[in-house]
């Protein structure tokens, strides 16, 4: 068999997984997600979310067959520095050495990864996790190039009177999240660079929990003691530092197959095959040695790793109305609830299996999801409305998650699921401040729940006359009677479409308030 052959499978498959679980997180137009969210949703960390007991049994039994190959082959983030590492040795080769295992640090990190999860603490948890971490880099980093680059066809086919483009606008959704993907960037970007594996093997929580299994797997990379010359190429090319070539060692739990010292041996030592009871042996022998040795270790150092950046983006062309006065946009609610979509169930269901994954909010394509910014949850979606409104046609975001945060529904369905429930603001009304009717609002609603009501100014006569809801007021309006918007909060869906419409800057006249629990209405 061709001494490469392992490799060039893994490179080959490897980057069709890359290739596909990162177009589905840049298209913004909702034409992938229909073919590319089973990548998703064969992720690790978001199908133990979802409870999805196929794709876990299933990626267990691949890691006891043949070893961590989810890591280099499915693992977006394990993939892409892969790339980072190889990029480093075209320049540099042979650079990699033996080192022990860090147990403190990696099965440290671990350990509080789970108690993050089961404290509920999840923006540690989405800090960590391997798939979320590539899904806020690529919706934070990527998509806003990859949009500008679309806009720039757009201008192009616009020239030429074609509709194949259309822009979109960029915009940064949310700063603390755009800042936590660009440091994990450069971080991770450095350790692939300098270690090669090193996040992986320690502090990757999913790299962990499949090293535990990958001890037992079928398959393995085992060196023949008779064939090898000690060359140690195999040591210098592996980029998991898992192995000691001049003792015949492997440590099976850090060995990610990546096929890189096999294709370097220059006698065919190296071979990825069950291994038998008398290489078992000689393994054991070797293993035994090696807890004697006492090698200088490497130190991973992250913390320090990091540098202060600088991170400017195109400034944004100001709105304005006819080319004569600016709009000024819309500022978000502080609401005393957070609003999650439709599907959800509960502010409590998303936010216990929600991975931050950013795939709902880079697929989103009304502008309405946002990554969180309290502490605790930082990076899950919440809905706000200054951009857009959660049309009740779009099931979008319930279709494309992997963890079960969101789960999916049917048109119909979300036509009848209350998430919030919109409030009239009277100080910012244009009604109430310029003498002049608007009814967006009410007009725009699409369950009905708005309706106007004659609104009567205070007055010396009576001061406590504002709105006057009978059925002889209804009936006198005429043209000039102000009228004011009144919602039935049991018709309310909470989609915040009035928010959305609504003229008055920089804050609605109307806005929604989140429901901790959804129900039908």
């Amino acid at each position: 068999m061709n001494k490469k052959l392992l490799k060039t499978i893994r490179i080959t498959l490897g980057s069709i997984c890359f290739a596909l679980i990162t177009l589905l997180l840049l298209d913004f137009t909702g034409t992938l997600r229909r073919y590319l969210t089973f990548m998703a949703k064969i992720q690790f960390l978001p199908a133990v979310m979802a409870l999805n007991a196929g794709v876990i049994i299933a990626l267990i039994v691949l890691t006891l067959v043949f070893g961590r190959i989810y890591c280099s082959v499915i693992c977006p983030l394990g993939v892409f520095q892969d790339a980072v590492s190889h990029i480093h040795g075209l320049k540099k080769k042979n650079r990699f050495t033996f080192n022990k295992e860090i147990k403190w640090l990696r099965y440290g990190v671990w350990a509080l990864f789970i108690i993050a999860m089961i404290a509920g603490v999840n923006s540690f948890v989405a800090l960590l996790a391997p798939y979320s971490s590539w899904g806020r880099m690529v919706q934070n980093l990527f998509q806003p190039l990859y949009i500008w680059v679309n806009n720039f066809f757009a201008f192009l086919a616009e020239k030429a009177d074609s509709y194949a483009f259309y822009s979109k606008d960029v915009w940064i959704r949310s700063i603390s999240t755009f800042v936590i993907a660009a440091v994990s960037f450069l971080v991770i970007t450095f350790v692939a660079w300098k270690t090669g594996r090193g996040y992986c093997n320690a502090v990757c929580p999913v790299g962990t929990t499949l090293s535990f299994f990958s001890r037992f797997s079928f398959l393995k990379i085992h060196i023949d003691a008779d064939k090898c010359i000690k060359c140690d190429k195999c040591t210098k090319n592996c980029k998991s530092n898992c192995i000691n070539g001049k003792e015949h060692f492997v440590d099976y739990s850090r060995c990610v197959v990546c096929g890189n010292c096999q294709a370097v041996c220059p006698k065919d030592a190296i071979s990825y095959s069950r291994i038998s009871n008398k290489m078992k042996k000689t393994q054991n022998v070797t293993d035994a040695k090696e807890n004697k040795i006492n090698e200088s270790k490497r130190a991973f150092l992250f913390s320090s790793a990091l540098m202060g950046t600088t991170l400017a983006f195109a400034q944004e062309k100001k709105k304005t109305d006819g080319g004569l006065a600016v709009i000024e946009d819309k500022k978000p609610y502080k609401r005393t609830t957070e609003i999650v979509p439709p599907g959800a169930k509960s502010l409590k269901n998303l936010q216990n299996k929600c991975t931050g994954c950013q795939l709902c909010v880079s697929k989103c394509p009304n502008n309405v999801l946002r990554p969180s910014s309290d502490l605790l949850h930082l990076m899950q979606p919440v809905m706000s409305f200054e951009k857009g409104a959660c049309r009740v046609e779009c099931t979008t975001c319930s279709s494309v998650c992997p963890a079960g945060a969101i789960q999916k529904i049917t048109k119909e369905e979300k036509t009848a699921i209350q998430i919030g429930v919109a409030k009239w603001v009277k100080q910012n009304c244009v009604v109430v401040n310029n003498d002049h009717n608007c009814g967006n609002c009410a007009r725009h609603c699409p369950s009905g729940a708005i309706i106007m009501v004659p609104y009567f100014k205070p007055n010396a006569d009576n001061a406590n006359m504002e709105v006057q809801n009978s059925t002889a007021a209804l009936d006198k309006q005429d043209d000039k009677q102000l009228m004011i918007p009144t919602v039935n909060e049991s018709r309310c869906i909470g989609c915040g479409m009035c928010e959305y419409v609504c003229p008055s800057r920089p804050f609605s006249a109307i806005y929604v308030e989140g429901m901790a629990t959804h129900k039908n209405v």
